[in-house]
Parts: C-alpha cells; sequence; structure tokens
C-alpha cells in the first residue's frame, strides 16, 4: 500500500511538472506562428531546421492567412504573425503595437490549366480577366474557351498583394475563392479555362504558369523587380521579440537559412533584394549599404 502511494504521487507530481511548463532537462518549449499560407512553407522548414539544432524547441506552424496571424498577434495569442501585407495595410490592426520582421520577398504568379493557349499577358489584360471584362480565352491570344477564375478569399495577403499590383482599384468579378493555395492549384489543374494565382513556393508541373509583358516569374526578375507581382514575407511579433521567439528569428536570418531553405524554396533571400516596398506600394532602390 505504501509502495503505492509512493508511485502514485510521483506520477501526480511529474504531471504537474509538465502542466505548469517545467523547462528542465528533457521538456520542450513551443512557439506558435499562424498566419499567411505564401509563408507557411518557409516558416515550417525553417522551424524543423531550427529543431534540429535544438532538440527540445519547436516551432507549431499554422495557416489561416494573413488576416488570421494579423489578428492573432495583435492579440497576443501566439508568438508570430504570418503575413504577406505590411500591419499597416490591414484594416483594424494597430501597426504601432507589432515589430516587423521582413524575413524574404516573394513572387505572385498568374498560373493557368495546362490546355490554355497563352504564354504572357499584360497587367491590363489581367486585369480584365479578373474584373469580369474579359471572359474568353480567345479575346487575349487564345483558344476559343470561357475563362473560369478561380480567387483566393477575402482575408489572404496573397490576393490582397495580387490586387495591389495588378487590380489597381479596380474590384474583382464575383467568382469561385478558395482559402487553400494547394485547392487552388488543384482546381485549376482539374479545371478546363482556369486562371488564379499562386506564390511562387506553390508552382508545380501540374499547373502552366504565365509570363506578364513577356517577363518571366524568376528569383532574379523579382529582385530587380523586373517581376512587379511581389510581396514581402512579414513575420510580427507583438512588442520586442524574447527568448526562444527572438532565436528563432535570428535563426531564420542566418546565411544557412537564407540560402539552403529560403532560396531553394523559391523565395528572395531579403538581404538579395535590391528594391524595396512600402506598405504604400511605392518601389525604390534599395539604398547602398542598406539591407
Amino acid at each position: 500500500m505504501k509502495k503505492r502511494l509512493v508511485a502514485l504521487f510521483a506520477i501526480m507530481f511529474s504531471s504537474i511538472l509538465v502542466l505548469s511548463g517545467c523547462k528542465g532537462s528533457g521538456s520542450q518549449e513551443t512557439i506558435t506562428a499562424v498566419g499567411s499560407s505564401a509563408a507557411q512553407p518557409l516558416v515550417e522548414l525553417a522551424g524543423e531546421e531550427f529543431t534540429k539544432s535544438n532538440p527540445n524547441q519547436y516551432v507549431n506552424v499554422q495557416g489561416g492567412g494573413t488576416g488570421t496571424g494579423l489578428s492573432q498577434i495583435q492579440q497576443g495569442a501566439v508568438n508570430i504573425g504570418n503575413s504577406d501585407l505590411y500591419a499597416e495595410q490591414k484594416k483594424d490592426i494597430d501597426a504601432s503595437k507589432l515589430v516587423d520582421h521582413r524575413i524574404a520577398a516573394v513572387g505572385m504568379v498568374p498560373v493557368v490549366n495546362k490546355d490554355v493557349k497563352v504564354k504572357s499577358l499584360t497587367i491590363k489584360q489581367l486585369r480584365q480577366i479578373f474584373s469580369g471584362q474579359v471572359k474568353n480565352w480567345k479575346q487575349v491570344g487564345g483558344q476559343d474557351l470561357p475563362i473560369t477564375i478561380i480567387n483566393r478569399a477575402d482575408g489572404s495577403g496573397t490576393r490582397a498583394s495580387f490586387e495591389s499590383d495588378v487590380m489597381n482599384g479596380t474590384p474583382f468579378v464575383r467568382s469561385q475563392e478558395q482559402d487553400s493555395s494547394g485547392m487552388v492549384r488543384q482546381i485549376v489543374y482539374n479545371t478546363d479555362g482556369a486562371i488564379s494565382y499562386l506564390a511562387m513556393p506553390y508552382l508545380n508541373n501540374t499547373v502552366k504558369t504565365i509570363a506578364v509583358n513577356n517577363v518571366e516569374p524568376t528569383i532574379e526578375n523579382i529582385e530587380n523587380n523586373t517581376w512587379k507581382i511581389w510581396s514581402y514575407e512579414h513575420l510580427y511579433t507583438n512588442g520586442k521579440p524574447t527568448g526562444m521567439t527572438k532565436d528563432f528569428l535570428d535563426f531564420i536570418m542566418t546565411k544557412h537559412v537564407q540560402q539552403n531553405v529560403v532560396k531553394k524554396m523559391n523565395y528572395v533571400p531579403i538581404n538579395e533584394m535590391k528594391y524595396e516596398k512600402d506598405y504604400k506600394g511605392n518601389v525604390t532602390p534599395v539604398s547602398k549599404g542598406v539591407k
């Protein structure tokens, strides 16, 4: 009986240590990053690399979109809010209370079903398509085939970036909307005449990319601002980061991660950008010596 009581107290004590988040030997420390689906693959892989070097520290990464990321970090519900937008661009977000950590740039790329016989469109033509003015591919040099628009859902940073750089104030036509980049890609693949847009890391050979003004979406063209449809990947913290959150953000900015994770996943390392874009959309050359 006495041995049973001792064992029972030992189990209870161990449970209390776990529930209280004790950081003793062998315990796990976790931070949570939530938001942009465009940033999600990058933050996930960076988190895995971080855990390899810090086995008892884990980065829990979730999607939900830029709006969710900014809302959650503003409320202090998570450690990091992932965003494709500046906090200043999002209504109901007090950017003055958040700290911006720009870790990469990313291109947003028009994609179509592989049977669409169009290789390049102008910004004006893209605007006409997504606003509903152009409804058939024959109107922009393709075959006689109705255009099916697949849009991202309101609240998506990818959508907001595309809207800012392409639509220029012209509203989207009502169309099917999807929360997930992966689902957008799948629907475009399965739908005759479909068009949408994806962040570059989501591109694969199931869909066809469209050049814009005969410019291809490449890392170099984004660096030089020759490819005009791009945004930053922002990781926001509520105030100055500390502890594991700071360690993780510092880790992402190391040369190893920027070259072996960021660049290899088709994001642009932030220090290689030759142009910068402010929250109003103004693009200027990066000042010499300023990263």
